[in-house]
């Protein structure tokens, strides 16, 4: 069993570690084991996109001190100057961490760390197959008229790598002037079929569970799993597509001049311990970035599934990148919600 006495040593005055991050991340099951034996009260505050993260560091006022971005968001929380360099000698396990992410674009630069890899995984689709015709395997049932009104997509700008992928773009991270018109024109079109854009992985479950949604891309193993576990009387069902699903990855970034550094090191360094990690992957179903973390809490089995020493499951994966032209992308997908 995993325990976290040996992990952190208690400390007599307690500390406030305030951190903006995703649903699942901050989950009491593990946080409060944390907070026990750290003497760190963690306050989360919750996002549902990463274009979420600029905003609420501009105004917070130095509010927060951890936030767990995604890779195509941690370069920009560098250049916007809102994070700090890591000390990784201040991290016991870092060196246990998948090295093609320990390594990858935007986590070192310049010789120096900027984020600590937390959990990845993949955007699936998921559909009520009571509901669905056949077995799809296509991006194109988010565009299907035959659901239309039963369709919800993430309100976030990825729906604009899943249009051109259905477009048949490969270059999705930096598509052109055209594509991307192409790519709006297609998202324009497709909203009358939109019963919802979701904000949050509840808010998503919710959707399915009061019988409003039957098809949606989603958050692959924590909104199936939650909307599953209602027993509503259907369940729902995820797929790849065969356009290829896409991979992420969360870290955990220092924002810049923490005044409560010491719980964020504290923190960081329990959620890449076995307690940290088996508790972040059992509550989201996500992958870990720690293998040797999980071997005693997953069955060989959930090893399996949660692609444990299986880091070459990325190659299938389009990988998210900061677009080129970030700008440009948020100026196509604000411009689709405002259209009518």
């Amino acid at each position: 069993m995993v325990t976290l006495a040996t992990t952190l040593p208690a400390i007599g005055q307690a500390a406030e570690l305030n951190v903006l991050t995703w649903e699942g991340y901050a989950d009491k099951s593990f946080v409060e084991p944390f907070e026990k034996a750290s003497g760190c009260k963690v306050n989360a505050t919750y996002v549902g996109s990463n274009d979420d993260f600029a905003p609420k560091l501009a105004a917070g006022g130095g509010v927060y001190d951890i936030i767990t971005p995604s890779i195509d968001t941690i370069g920009l929380m560098r250049q916007a100057g809102y994070i700090a360099p890591i000390d990784t000698a201040k991290l016991k396990d870092f060196g246990g961490i998948y090295k093609d992410f320990a390594n990858g674009p935007d986590v070192s630069v310049d010789g120096k760390i900027w984020a600590v890899p937390l959990v990845w995984g993949s955007i699936s689709l998921m559909y009520r197959p009571d509901k669905v015709s056949g077995t799809p395997d296509s991006i194109g049932i988010l565009f299907d008229p035959a659901y239309k009104g039963r369709i919800s997509m993430w309100d976030d700008k990825s729906a604009i790598y899943w249009t051109a992928r259905y477009l048949g773009y490969d270059n999705i991270y930096d598509l052109s002037d055209e594509q991307l018109e192409k790519v709006k024109e297609k998202l324009i079109e497709q909203k009358p079929l939109i019963r919802k854009y979701w904000a949050t992985a509840g808010e998503l479950t919710e959707l399915f569970a009061n019988q409003e949604v039957w098809v949606s891309n989603t958050w692959t193993g924590l909104q199936s799993k939650d909307i599953n576990a209602l027993k509503k009387g259907f369940v729902v069902k995820e797929f790849s597509p065969k356009e290829k699903a896409e991979g992420w990855m969360d870290s955990m970034q220092l924002v810049k001049d923490s005044p409560n550094e010491d719980c964020a090191y504290k923190f960081m360094n329990y959620m890449l311990s076995p307690a940290g990690q088996c508790g972040i992957i059992k509550v989201t179903g996500y992958f870990p970035t720690v293998p040797g973390a999980v071997s005693q809490c997953l069955t060989p089995e959930e090893q399996k599934d949660r692609k444990v020493n299986d880091v070459d499951f990325v190659k299938t994966l389009k990988m998210w990148q900061m677009p080129a032209r970030l700008d440009k992308y948020l100026e196509v997908w604000n411009a689709v919600k405002a259209a009518p």
